[in-house]
């Protein structure tokens, strides 16, 4: 090998791919990642098993389903298919406003 071949390479060595780096990776990016879907998916989840809830509750306050056979009961096919408000978004900010019952006595 001569030396202007030499020179050339020398040049072009920092260009060339070091084979170590080339596989390298870090898993605190995607476990960061991971977590925040998981913690994302936990709070939709939660968020449509409250606005059931409370469309449920709100359904049996006001005696949406009342039982067509026996009167002063409750029909649960009727209970689980109610749409006791509007709109879902309308259980959700009640739920997420009013953490306690409403008191009867006052």
């Amino acid at each position: 090998m001569s030396d202007v071949e030499r020179e050339v390479l020398k040049m072009f060595d920092g260009s060339k791919a070091v084979d170590e780096d080339l596989f390298e990776t870090s898993n605190v990016n995607q476990l960061a990642w991971t977590l925040a879907a998981v913690f994302g998916g936990l709070v939709i989840w939660l968020s449509i098993a409250l606005v059931n809830a409370e469309n449920q509750r709100y359904a049996l306050m006001t005696n949406k389903c009342p039982d067509q056979v026996f009167k002063g009961e409750i029909d649960k096919r009727c209970l689980v298919l109610v749409h006791s408000r509007e709109h879902w978004w309308q259980h959700w900010w009640y739920a997420m406003t009013n953490v306690t019952p409403p008191n009867p006595g006052k």
